[in-house]
């Protein structure tokens, strides 16, 4: 399942970025880019997704995306770092978690593709100032 998941990660290279939209080619955020591969595994969402501004509730310290993750993803916070995995990312320290990716390589440098405002869906490294921003790290459940 983790290869699948990357190889549809990778189909999204080059999407715009647009906040709340999900159409690979089009334009996505970095949710969208989770809806997007979520649909080809599995064909429907889990759920509605209701609208979200870009502070994904930080004002209100509402873990709103970890949550969702927690819903329908497995916690894999104990296990080695592997291709397929979905990391959050808490972007400054006490805020929310309100940005995600999918671990595309493992090797010396790892590798995470994610929907970045101003850049769109791209493969970047999962350097030092990425890695002190995980926050939790899911994977997709076979079905």
């Amino acid at each position: 399942m983790n290869a699948q998941v990357v190889a549809i990660a990778r189909d999204w290279l080059g999407t715009a970025y647009l906040h709340q939209a999900s159409v690979k080619g089009v334009g996505c955020d970095c949710l969208g880019l989770l809806r997007g591969i979520w649909r080809e595994i599995y064909s429907t969402e889990p759920e509605v997704i209701p609208a979200y501004t870009p502070d994904w509730s930080e004002p209100q310290g509402a873990e709103r995306l970890m949550a969702a993750a927690g819903r329908h993803l497995r916690d894999v916070a104990d296990a080695p770092l592997t291709r397929g995995q979905v990391i959050l990312f808490r972007m400054r320290q006490g805020a929310v978690a309100k940005h995600l990716g999918i671990v595309s390589e493992t090797a010396e440098m790892p590798k995470f593709i994610h929907a970045y405002q101003g850049h769109g869906v791209v493969e970047s490294p999962l350097s030092a100032p990425w890695r002190k921003r995980v926050a939790a790290r899911f994977e997709f459940i076979e079905r």
